[in-house]
């Protein structure tokens, strides 16, 4: 006996009774029921399941498999007598609401552009359709919303209709249908006729309004990101709350914001670059005061130098501006923190030595890694060994 589907006679029922089929438990261990009646929708053609409960038992996930309409349930139902069975009206009517929009949507963008869609996904907070073109322009963007939303407040007629194949030539359809028989249509007179299995309200003012809120290039397509009815009051008012904050932060009113953080972006910027340049001028200083401190080594100048907790971005900056300053110096430097050793070593162009092969010598010493090339390495590990050894290390196997 296959199970009826109420849904599909008034997509409008919230609780009716019925008699357990069969239950049990799927591959993954999953307790079901398979009812001889069900307003639960199972997931089918980009639309979700339906959830609710089954005497009080709750069902958190429907799918059609095999023909059977699997209920799954938390834990086992009672098959013993009548079940009263109650859908979540509000994610029902939610879901009604958003695959209406898209029939709309679908429409719209295939009799003013030609766009087909190819696909749709319906999901918890933002739907989407990807249609057959890779170039979207906000011009064509604004016109079909504004074409949408207005089929939605002349509040048009949503019919469904079971039809055969020999019967389909008697409709403009927007798309082939995938199945021979049992073949249902939704249909917007004079504007749109589809094949479908989802649910739908039975008139476009219940879809409310519907709101693009991007798009973007996927692939050879274009993806469009929308939301229907009450989440676009949703969108509405977390954006709000946005801008509100955006506004109190920048102390500046709403239709200023953009003009504002405009200028705030600039500015930082521009301040941005003054400190890169004090910076810089501060590194040359030091490595100046570093050159005056360079000292005579087994017939090298070497500078060394051992850092507390200092960035390693700055000890390479400060490691390249010395040997910049003279091409017959060796940099050597080791920064100590709570828990590791790190190290920048560099060399001037004179020098006859290869920091990478200085750093392949000392890095067992520290269980580390490192990289660079023969005139510039940096590198760490862990600390194990006081850093004035790391760099005893260094200068011994120069």
């Amino acid at each position: 006996m296959a199970t009826k589907k109420l849904y599909y006679d008034d997509p409008y029922t919230r609780i009716f009774n019925a008699s357990v089929l069969k239950s049990g438990k799927d591959d993954n261990e999953r307790f079901y029921v398979v009812l001889d009646r069900t307003a639960f929708y199972p997931t089918g053609g980009g639309q979700p399941h339906d959830i609710g409960t089954l005497d009080s038992v709750q069902v958190y996930d429907v799918q059609e498999i095999d023909g059977e309409v699997r209920h799954y349930t938390s834990v086992p139902v009672d098959a013993n007598h009548g079940i009263v069975g109650e859908i979540d009206w509000e994610k029902r009517f939610d879901h009604m609401q958003q695959h209406a929009g898209q029939h709309i949507l679908s429409a719209a963008f295939e009799r003013e552009f030609d766009y087909k869609t190819v696909s749709f996904h319906l999901g918890r907070e933002i739907c989407t359709i990807d249609l057959d073109t890779s170039d979207l322009s906000g011009e064509e963007i604004m016109l079909v919303e504004n074409q949408v939303n207005d089929i939605i407040l002349e509040n048009r007629e949503i019919e469904t209709k079971w039809v055969d194949a020999e019967e389909l030539s008697q409709y403009p359809l927007r798309k082939e249908v995938s199945v021979s028989k049992d073949i249902r249509l939704v249909i917007i007179p004079d504007f749109d006729y589809n094949g479908c299995g989802g649910t739908h309200p039975d008139s476009t003012g219940q879809v409310s309004s519907l709101k693009i809120l991007n798009w973007e290039k996927q692939k050879k397509n274009a993806r469009v990101y929308f939301v229907c009815g009450s989440r676009v009051l949703k969108e509405l008012g977390m954006k709000h709350q946005v801008i509100q904050g955006l506004s109190d932060t920048l102390n500046a009113p709403q239709e200023a914001l953009n003009k504002t953080a405009i200028k705030l972006l600039q500015q930082n910027k521009e301040l941005e670059k003054k400190k890169n340049e004090l910076k810089t001028e501060l590194i040359n200083d030091e490595a100046a005061a570093y050159m005056e401190k360079a000292e005579e080594i087994r017939g090298r100048r070497i500078v060394r130098a051992i850092f507390d907790n200092r960035p390693v971005s700055e000890l390479q900056l400060l490691a390249k501006s010395i040997t910049a300053c003279s091409g017959d110096v060796i940099v050597l430097f080791v920064n100590e923190s709570k828990e590791k050793l790190q190290f920048v070593c560099a060399k001037g162009d004179g020098v006859e030595a290869k920091m990478n092969e200085l750093v392949k010598s000392v890095l067992p010493l520290i269980n580390g890694n490192g990289g660079g090339n023969a005139s510039v390495v940096q590198g760490g590990g862990e600390k194990i060994i006081p850093p004035e050894t790391l760099l005893e290390t260094m200068i011994n196997n120069l």
